[in-house]
């Protein structure tokens, strides 16, 4: 049986957590395989946690702190853990975010943070993080702030984002949300000229990346790493023929979308589909406006005989 690998609990609060529960799990005589029965989890999650790669809920560390007779110990590190801003397994991201001189990135299933409009993130991580509660508001700030690379100083971030049409059709946070997220896609790669948008459309065929989201940090001092993320979690890449292998990746997503001129083009009728039905469609508001123009016209003419 291979050894457990080294935990080092000051690298984060996860891996303190981690390192934590593993004390007490070997203190109590039990495997990760029947500790995780005994919740019931899989006990390759108990691994995750002890490996501060996974961040339990708040019943499962109830649960924990109860099996393992921690008197409320696990509990009391698990709420510092989920009260932080960015979650440990984001922070070494965010930190090299604003270093990076290109973000190329792809993104499955949901609008990138640096071009989330507030009321979409908000929804967003409240769906995605259903026991988010009172971090909500941190949580929505510290991801807005980012967004100020894109704009800021002489030389802002270049950021080169795709993202599946996929993304364009989830109705997050409903139709109007959805309308103004669109249309904020439209008008900050219109303003901002290292800011270039395309789409990967459905009839493209499978992507290069089937899931969640490839990011693509490069550098003018150091070397480029690579970054996959889902709603849970998220890994760090700096191996360089991993990273070069994802940056082919993105590569191939770049054939395969659309240009930035027929993908603003797919935006705006995605824009139209997530139009509230009550109210008239762009081509029915420019049918009325040509009748009423005509009728104008006839109602000139008729006052001129």
């Amino acid at each position: 049986m291979p050894a457990p690998k080294e935990l080092d609990p000051t690298q984060s609060l996860s891996a303190l957590f981690g390192a934590k529960l593993r004390k007490l799990r070997v203190h109590a005589e039990l495997t990760q395989r029947q500790l995780g029965e005994k919740i019931p989890i899989a006990h390759s999650m108990i691994a995750r946690f002890e490996l501060g790669t996974e961040t339990p809920t708040q019943q499962v560390a109830e649960a924990l702190d109860r099996i393992l007779g921690a008197d409320g110990d696990l509990v009391d590190l698990w709420l510092h853990v989920v009260r932080t801003p960015i979650p440990d397994w984001a922070r070494k991201y965010v930190h090299l975010e604003p270093q990076a001189h290109k973000i190329q990135t792809y993104s499955a299933h949901t609008v990138h943070g640096l071009l989330q409009t507030p009321a979409y993130a908000r929804s967003l991580l409240g769906d995605a993080v259903p026991s988010v509660g009172d971090r909500l508001e941190g949580l929505l700030t510290a991801r807005l702030a980012r967004q100020g690379i894109l704009r800021g100083g002489e030389s802002p971030t270049v950021l080169w984002a795709i993202v599946d049409e996929a993304v364009l059709r989830r109705p997050v946070g409903g139709r109007a949300v959805m309308q103004e997220q669109l249309g904020h896609l439209l008008s900050v790669s219109a303003q901002l000229d290292n800011v270039t948008l395309q789409v990967l459309p459905f009839e493209h065929g499978a992507p290069a990346v089937m899931s969640g989201a490839l990011t693509v940090l490069s550098f003018l001092d150091r070397l480029p790493v690579a970054y996959l993320e889902n709603s849970q979690s998220g890994e760090l890449v700096e191996q360089a023929g991993r990273v070069s292998q994802y940056a082919l990746a993105f590569d191939h997503l770049l054939a395969q979308a659309l240009s930035p001129e027929a993908s603003a083009r797919l935006i705006r009728s995605a824009m139209e589909d997530h139009r509230d039905p009550r109210l008239p469609s762009r081509s029915q508001r420019r049918r009325l406006a040509q009748v009423q123009l005509q009728q104008s016209g006839g109602r000139r003419l008729r006052r001129g005989r």
